[in-house]
């Protein structure tokens, strides 16, 4: 499977209808938005203002769906999609994502990615890294140290709107509300440890 980075037409629309069918969706705390803290980050101000793009129409979809929804993230999506954890990530409640922009999947070189996005395990494992089992908010960013649902765990520090991720992703907006989770977009993919 070839992915092109920047693809935002056709296949996007195809892998964003796939993702929103979900009877789990219901199940989804609606009181997690009201209690979440504002998104904070340098990158927050380029969010759009209103659609599904921006940080109040993310509340309204679960993760996955959200992620389908914003053209930064297109290259997550289509990971999600050939990993087939769309439905596990929109079913889970209150998880945090730590999501790469589509820059931070630019870094890696095209014929590595497309191995990547060609090993549906490997995929999993490398995607499943960025996500916690908890709601992680800016509280818990200085100092931090979570457990991934891949079985490793990610270290975060820094403070003010200045955190990074194992030392190495920044938080370019974090804080962003979902249906059933927290996200961090990060301008990094994070790599498991071997």
């Amino acid at each position: 499977m070839t992915i092109n980075r920047r693809f935002k037409g056709a296949a996007l629309t195809g892998a964003g209808a796939l993702l929103v069918p979900l009877a789990l969706v219901a199940a989804a705390p609606a009181a997690q938005a009201d209690s979440a803290a504002e998104p904070f980050g340098p990158a927050c101000a380029s969010l759009p203002a209103s659609g599904q793009a921006s940080a109040a129409g993310m509340a309204d979809d679960p993760v996955a769906t959200a992620a389908s929804n914003n053209p930064e993230l297109s290259t997550l999506t289509a990971a999600v999609e050939a990993a087939g954890l769309v439905d596990t990530l929109n079913g889970a409640e209150n998880i945090t994502v730590f999501a790469p922009t589509d820059d931070a999947f630019d870094k890696i070189p095209q014929a590595d990615l497309d191995k990547l996005l060609n090993d549906k395990e490997a995929l999993k494992n490398l995607l499943t890294y960025h996500v916690v089992d908890e709601k992680v908010t800016v509280e818990d960013l200085p100092g931090g140290t979570f457990t991934t649902l891949q079985g490793g765990q990610l270290t975060t520090s820094g403070s003010g709107e200045n955190f990074k991720v194992n030392d190495s992703a920044k938080i370019l907006c974090g804080d962003l509300q979902t249906k059933n989770a927290t996200v961090q977009l990060v301008d990094t993919v994070l790599m498991p440890p071997s």
